[in-house]
């Protein structure tokens, strides 16, 4: 299998994925968690795992996800709080509640429709 070399940031260190990966979800998409009550925005893509190990390692092991595919960098909220959360593809689904209330999505994004955000013209060149 081709692969690639990337660093990662969060994870201190470099991390290899392969070349092509199969995203289900877009930047400035709107999706929910399946297994807890959080929703978000995409705002970042990783075509593999990409945090520490301390954080992959602090999900039980009864639901720790396969790092062999796509994790997504969320503007996420719930009842209570807004936050970023990191989250594999698996434990994701569209969402169709209308936009996020995240306080950062306007730094990011503009223009919310058919359950996505455009994101912001200054920070695509």
């Amino acid at each position: 299998m081709d692969q690639i070399e990337f660093f990662s940031d969060q994870a201190g260190r470099f991390v290899m994925a392969p070349r092509q990966v199969s995203s289900r979800f877009g930047i400035g998409d709107v999706v929910c968690h399946r297994l807890f009550d959080f929703r978000g925005v995409v705002f970042d893509i990783d075509p593999v795992f990409a945090n520490s190990e301390e954080w992959y390692d602090s999900i039980p092991a009864n639901i720790r996800p396969s790092r062999e595919q796509p994790f997504y960098h969320l503007l996420a909220e719930n009842d209570e709080s807004y936050y970023v959360a990191y989250v594999s593809q698996q434990n994701l689904r569209r969402d169709t509640d209308g936009p996020v209330g995240h306080p950062d999505v306007a730094q990011m994004f503009e223009g919310y429709e058919n359950g996505r955000y455009r994101m912001r013209r200054s920070l695509t060149h």
